[in-house]
């Protein structure tokens, strides 16, 4: 099971968010939570963000590497290998 990216026990906090009022009707007609489907979305969204946060810094980190690399040689178990 994955962890959770965010506390689930953390208190809820009341918030206030504009929608579309047909929307919202039709919504509570078929008995959606929208503070549910808030709440999944914007786990979601979260989750986005942080994937992507995390492909910048490993991209960073393999510019970083390369130029390491160009400059010392390659990295292996034994210390860097000159080119």
């Amino acid at each position: 099971m994955r962890p959770s990216l965010y506390d689930l026990k953390a208190a809820k906090q009341t918030v206030s968010l504009t929608l579309n009022s047909d929307l919202y009707a039709q919504s509570k007609r078929f008995g959606i939570n929208a503070s549910q489907i808030a709440e999944e979305a914007l786990a979601q969204e979260v989750a986005r963000h942080k994937a992507e946060q995390l492909r910048s810094e490993i991209q960073r980190d393999i510019e970083a590497l390369d130029t390491y690399e160009s400059k010392y040689g390659f990295i292996s178990r034994n210390g860097p290998r000159a080119l």
